[in-house]
């Protein structure tokens, strides 16, 4: 969908067009130095890095209990049996995984985050909406849900208080954002060999103590879709990250190698855990789930490993909030705002950290109902926003990669197609079919067998409206020049 890579490499290896805006400062391949500038174009000079560590960039943030809690309202909340829940799990999951891999291989071609990209199907202006929406659930409340998960580890590990847990949790997350890019693949890095390691161990023990042939609870096909859409969610939340971390490649590098690593990252990690989450479930009451999660799945497994289990879980939620609060004070600068400030985008996840460890606190009682909420509320705006991004993409086939840089940039820019047709798809799906403890769509509300198509249906509506006002407003065009 995207220019081919000898069209994209000549035009960035020539001299850039016109009203780019570069970003300042000297970073290079640095890991102790916080990382200038905000939400800019990459100069090719500062570009580094492979399409392998894309592997441990996406396996490490999966690798924690928020990823495995998925799996468990499976069987725990929407009624399935472990082989149902699995499936649910594993579909919806490659989905998001596939759609990460096509978005980040955009990285290298225009150098810059996910959310300017974005600017291209929702003008620069209208790129507010979903830069905002992403800069909210990326950097308060992604990070505030993945801060209870590892604060209930570790809470559990070491019986400190819990608020002194969650402080201990936010403050090594807000330090490695801080500093910025380099750090922070540096710390997946080197944190994927111990949480892979003690995970495998500890999913296999799962495993082991699991009833996969436990009868099922009357999930039927609404608790499917709901799983399903949940496992979607998670993995898609992914998504307006994806090349935030592949804009620092340099533009010769192989998208096909860039797409695979970041897809089979996040898929074998959230499938593997959210699975052995479904088996969990499997020999777990429910008041024991909903009293202490975390607790409740280490609690198959023998002391020295259930130990080891809660320190990766604390340090998987880490690895996850420190992709959280970078990413999205990348959307925030993204938004249009200009800070005049040399270190904005440090600045700006120092601030989304403070706010949610607030977030946070708050959630340290009642959880699971509040994650489940939210991980469904996470694809209500992303199927809208993918489906504008993939169908503009359709529609620029071709079209010179010089000037679509320069429309990132321009704030003269406008494509209300897409704020306006995603807006149409968000109303329509989440008013008929959303499923919600808070709120319950018309269609669920008369059929609840159908669970919860709100995803399915966005993307669609999305594309369709898109897709229509797109081809009107060529002909509108078309009609005036021959006028």
């Amino acid at each position: 969908m995207s220019a081919p890579d000898d069209q994209t490499s000549s035009v960035l290896e020539a001299e850039l067009p016109p009203g780019v805006v570069v970003r300042e400062g000297d970073y290079g391949e640095k890991v102790a130095s916080v990382e200038p500038g905000g939400a800019e174009f990459i100069p090719l000079n500062e570009r580094h890095g492979k399409p392998l560590q894309l592997f441990w960039t996406w396996t490490s943030p999966n690798f924690e209990f928020a990823t495995v809690f998925v799996g468990v309202i499976g069987v725990a909340y929407f009624g399935l049996n472990f082989w149902q829940a699995a499936l649910a799990l594993v579909v919806g999951t490659a989905i998001g995984s596939v759609t990460q891999g096509l978005l980040s291989a955009q990285g290298p071609s225009h150098g810059v985050p996910q959310m300017v990209i974005s600017r291209l199907g929702f003008g620069y202006w209208g790129n507010a909406l979903p830069a905002g929406l992403n800069a909210l659930t990326a950097g308060i409340g992604w990070f505030a849900v993945n801060s209870v998960s590892g604060t209930f580890a570790l809470n559990t590990l070491t019986h400190m208080p819990k608020p002194l847990c969650l402080v201990i949790i936010v403050v090594v997350q807000i330090v490695v954002a801080f500093f910025g890019h380099n750090l922070v693949h540096a710390f997946e890095r080197y944190a994927f060999p111990v949480l892979a390691i003690i995970f495998l161990i500890a999913v296999g023990w799962i495993f082991a103590k699991s009833s996969p042939g436990a009868p099922s609870h009357g999930g039927g096909i609404g608790g499917f879709l709901l799983t399903l859409g949940a496992a979607f969610g998670y993995a898609v939340g992914w998504n307006p990250y994806a090349s935030d971390y592949t804009r620092y490649f340099k533009p010769t590098t192989s998208k096909l190698a860039i797409a695979w690593w970041s897809g089979i990252g996040v898929f074998v990690s959230c499938a593997l855990l959210e699975v052995a989450g479904a088996a969990s479930a499997t020999v777990t009451g429910i008041n024991a789930i909903n009293n202490n999660p975390t607790g409740a799945f280490t609690g198959h497994l023998p002391t020295f490993l259930a130990d080891l289990t809660l320190l990766a879980i604390a340090l998987g939620a880490v690895a996850a909030n420190v992709l959280n609060i970078y990413s999205g004070a990348l959307s925030f600068t993204a938004m249009g705002i200009k800070l005049p400030l040399a270190l904005r985008r440090a600045i700006v996840a120092l601030v989304f950290g403070v706010i949610g460890f607030v977030v946070a606190l708050t959630g340290l009682h009642g959880t699971s109902t509040k994650y489940e909420n939210f991980l469904l509320v996470i694809a209500y705006w992303i199927a809208p926003w993918l489906a504008v991004i993939f169908c503009d993409q359709l529609l620029r086939r071709g079209q010179d990669p010089r000037r679509l840089e320069t429309l990132l940039f321009d704030t003269k820019y406008t494509n209300w197609a897409g704020p306006v047709s995603m807006l149409i798809g968000m109303a329509v799906s989440i008013s008929l079919f959303s499923n919600q403890t808070e709120y319950v769509g018309w269609v669920p509300k008369h059929y609840p067998s159908v669970g919860d198509l709100t995803f399915e249906v966005g993307f669609v509506v999305t594309a369709l409206v898109y897709l229509i006002w797109r081809r009107f407003s060529a002909n509108a065009r078309l009609a005036g020049e021959r006028g």
